[in-house]
Formats: structure tokens, sequence, C-alpha cells
């Protein structure tokens, strides 16, 4: 038998619309702050804010994620220094190959239907996710998954195709929470969208659509995560977890107590909210920022010293600057975020703006001319290109703003950028997911390490098309980089290997960073305990509870 690494896992201490929130908060305004010694108040109902809607509670956007995370208990959880630590898992052990990991379960866990958490139901997770159950689930595990087993009642063992060293840590994201095998067989598609059954410390009591989803307490929750604050069920009764897309009114909500707590601040709200007492949170997501990446297939960005132009066309940095107002950070990377372990500052810094040197690269492109409108022509064909984005869905009102300064700074030196907006049918429904359906797409990724580069720059072929290279960017070199920093065990050559990644990434000029996506919750006073998980930066509420 082979030698096995055991990975011991050492528990923490505990220590819609606006005549949708007509509906009266739990606290009233939060003018006031609550005494240094306010008393812990059990039950209640947290009105919560949010800004979009999905369409199922559970599937592979992270606004299913942060909602689902309530629901669904995952095998492990995320700590603030990047650890994985027991949540349904309580250890795991690789084999010397790196080819198995061999998962402990917790012991006497059920479902919230009555049945058992146990290595079967997990196995058949694994399956499900990868046979379309969660199309993130898929992607993160695609290329390294081959099977799970149950090897008893409370060891599962999951085989991969090659190494994968950071498969634990990737588990942690809100993707791959744990449903009731016997819900998923035995109920509906639609049944298990809008109500999944999971171990966790609510469950889904009504959807109202179009308006708010009602979380109710599990009386019987026994699987809290390590490193929550406290054991035992929730402390309160319900979450009224609300749909209002527009910001003013979220923050008008919140300051009239109409609710609890917002997310997605608007920058313009900040300083305002933070002067008035309101607790104030913000998660920069690691992954993939919010970039524009050039469609390097067809079109005029197939040249890179076309889209070399582009970008320094741009003083990216005073964009960021002035419409985040101090809240947005900059991002100069293209390929992950400032919080992702083996960032490279090299790439981020590798582009300054530079009109005169986005001329002399038009110019020897051959887009020498210019129209009357002040646009670079080519052949009697004018330097015309396409963004389309996800309008309030992947893109909120500081973005739009953002891609609106883009817009006028590419004018300048003669790209005609056209914004689309999209809705969220038209973004997801296929229309704009070919080379021939835009020029530059504008998108993030969360994660939690740079593996997400495998995701968004594994080539596409015919035989396995890859939806998520927005950049339609095939490269060898490439892919061999990611490919060898994600089989990597040495942790110093795994983050050398991702920093080429990222460079190779900027070199080329395929894609380039504009902000860093963010996480942002504003909470009244009297409302304590909650915190953003660490995997994604979503609201977790197991632990809030009111005061007095």
């Amino acid at each position: 038998m082979a030698h096995r690494t055991l990975r011991r896992l050492v528990p923490l201490a505990a220590a819609a619309s606006v005549a949708a929130l007509a509906l009266t908060a739990c606290s009233g305004s939060a003018a006031a702050r609550p005494a240094a010694d306010a008393q812990l108040v059990k039950g209640g109902t947290i009105v919560y804010a949010h800004q979009q809607e999905p369409s199922c509670i559970f599937g592979g956007w992270i606004e299913q994620a942060y909602i689902s995370y309530q629901v669904l208990d995952s095998l492990f959880s995320l700590d603030a220094d990047g650890n994985a630590v027991p949540w349904l898992g309580e250890s795991w052990e690789v084999s010397d190959d790196g080819l198995t990991y061999t998962i402990a379960l917790k012991k006497g866990v059920s479902f919230t239907d009555g049945t058992p958490v146990n290595a079967e139901a997990v196995a058949y997770n694994f399956d499900y996710w990868v046979g379309g159950g969660n199309s993130t689930a898929r992607v993160w595990l695609g290329g390294y998954y081959e099977s799970a087993e149950a090897v008893d009642d409370t060891t599962v063992a999951i085989h991969l195709s090659r190494p994968y060293t950071n498969f634990i840590q990737n588990l942690t994201q809100g993707y791959f929470g744990i449903q009731s095998q016997h819900a998923l067989e035995t109920r509906t598609d639609e049944e298990n969208c809008a109500a999944p059954i999971g171990s966790g410390a609510f469950t889904v009591e009504e959807w109202n659509r179009g308006q708010n989803v009602i979380l109710a307490r599990n009386d019987d929750y026994t699987s809290w995560p390590a490193n929550a604050e406290h054991t035992g069920p929730a402390y309160v009764d319900t979450v009224d977890w609300r749909f209002v897309a527009d910001p003013t009114t979220r923050v008008a909500a919140l300051q009239s107590g109409q609710a609890n707590l917002i997310y997605d601040v608007p920058a313009t709200s900040w300083e305002t909210l933070d002067t008035a007492g309101y607790t104030l949170e913000k998660y920069v997501t690691a992954g993939r920022p919010q970039q524009i990446s050039f469609n390097t297939a067809e079109g005029p960005f197939v040249d890179e010293n076309v889209r070399k132009a582009f970008v320094y066309a741009l003083d990216r940095k005073q964009i960021v600057d002035t419409i985040g107002q101090g809240v947005i950070p900059y991002e100069g990377n293209g390929a992950v975020s400032q919080t992702t372990p083996a960032y490279s500052q090299e790439a981020a810094d590798l582009y300054t703006y530079d009109p005169e040197k986005a001329d002399e690269l038009l110019d020897a492109a051959g887009w020498s001319e210019t129209n009357a409108d002040g646009y670079r022509v080519k052949d009697g064909e004018v330097l015309d290109v396409l963004l389309p984005y996800g309008a309030g869905s992947i893109i909120n009102t500081d973005g739009a703003s953002i891609l609106q300064a883009v817009q006028e700074q590419a004018k300048a030196v003669g790209f005609k950028v056209e914004l689309r907006p999209l809705s969220q049918a038209d973004l997801w429904g296929g229309d704009y997911s070919t080379p021939d359906s835009y020029d530059l797409s504008v998108g993030y990724w969360t994660a939690i390490n740079a593996g997400i580069l495998y995701i968004n720059w594994r080539p596409s072929t015919d035989d396995d098309p890859n939806y998520s290279n927005s950049a339609f960017y095939s490269d060898p070199e490439l892919e061999r980089l990611i490919l060898a920093a994600n089989s990597e065990a040495d942790p110093a050559t795994q983050d050398d290997l991702y920093a080429q990644a990222q460079n190779y990434i900027a070199d080329h000029a395929t894609s380039v960073g504009l902000y860093d996506r963010l996480s942002t919750l504003a909470v009244s006073p009297d409302l304590q305990g909650v915190w953003q998980e660490h995997a994604q930066g979503g609201p977790t509420f197991y632990d809030a509870h009111f005061v007095e």
C-alpha cells in the first residue's frame, strides 16, 4: 500500500422592489450606536437588501453561491489565513502520487429532509456537479476529476487524473455546497432549483419571485464550520433576503430602518454611511478582476499592436480613482486581482497611460487615417469595436460609469467603442459567446488562487470548447505554464509559474485590468455577527444577531 500524507484539520476556537421594502424590519433607524455592553438578542428577522436575483438558489453564478451558502454546507470552509478548515469534512489525506484525496466526514449529520450526510451522498454530488448540476463546479473540476467513491459510510475518496495542488482549497467555494442525494434523485429540477435541500443553518421557506426569499432557521443544525463564531443553531429566526436592484433604494432602505443591511454599497454613499455609524465591510475578491479581454480570433484586436494601443490609450488608474472615490481599488493586472496568491506586480505595472505610444502603434498597424469624427480608418473601415456588458449583473452602476470613461479615453486616439448593455437573459443566452459577436469583453471570475488561470485561458477546441476563454486565445506555452503551476507541490515554485503566466498574458496584451471586484456590505449598528466568508466574500448569517 502506498504511503499517504495526512492533513489533519484543527478546529478554530468558537468564538426588489420599493414595495418589497415597505415591510417592517426588526430594527428601527440606525441613527444611534448600541451601547458597548449591548446584550445579544436571540430571534428576530434580518432584512437584507441584495442587488440581484438568481434564476435558482444553487448554481454556477456567485450570486447563487452567496445565497446557497446559507442553506448548503460544504466539505470545508476557508479561514482568514486562506486555510481549509473542517465543515462537513473533518480531515483529508493525499496519496503520494497526488491523484487521490480521501476525506473523512463528520459523523451523525443529516440533511433537512432527514437523510444522512454520508460518503455516498458526497460522491453523488461530485458526479452531479460534473454532469451539469453546477456549471462553475464543473469547470473547476474539469481536466482533473475522474471519479468519487464511498470507501465506507463516513469516508469518501476523490480520484483525479493529474495532481491538483489546490483541490481542497477550491472546494470551499459556494459552488461545492452538498445537497441531499435523495432530494436530487426524487424531486423535480424545479423543486431543487427553488429550494435545494442541504444540511445548513437555514432552509428555504419561501421564494416570492421578483421580491424576496425567506430563509428559516434550521433548529436541528449540528454541522457549523470550524471558523464560525458560535455553536448550535443560528441566532435569528429568519432572513428576509430581498432583491433590490437600484442602489439608491437600497441605501435609503438602510437609512430608514427598512433594511438591516445592504449589499453592493455605491462608492458615492460610502463616506456618508460610515459617518452615520453603519458598519462597512469590504472584501476584494481574489481571482480574475474586472478586466477587459480582447478578441484575438477575429476583428482588429487580432493584431497585438492594436491591443497594446488600446491599453496605452487609457489612464485606467485615473478613471477608477475618480469614479471609485477611494473605495474601488484600481487593478492593472488583467489576469488575477491583487488579493490573489502569486499575484504579479510586474504584470500589473507593464502598461502606463501613453496616448502618443498608442498613436504610433495604430499608425504602424495601418490605422493611420482619421475621419471627420476623429475615428481611425483603415481600407475604408472605421476602427469600430463592440463591448457588450452585463448591466446590473456583472457590471454595477459604478462599473458602468468606468466603462463610459474608457469609451471616452479610447475615442481620443481614434477607437470608436460601442458599449452595449445586456440583460441577464441576453448575457447568458449565447448570442455574445462567439468570436463574431464582440471585440472586447469585460467581466470577472472569483477564485481563491491563481488556478483560475486554467479556467480563463485553457485553449478552446471543437471537441472541448472553453466558453470561459473570452479572448479566444490559444497558446501552448501559456497552457504549459498554467498546467505546471496547478500540479506543482512546492509553493514557491508554484507561485513563480503562476506569475510567469500572468506576465505572458500581459506581454501579449490579451487582457488588461481595470478594477478589483468588490463584495461590500453596510450593516446597521444593532445587527452584529455578520461576516463575509473568506472564499468569495458573501455575507454569512449563521452568527448574526441583534443587540440591545
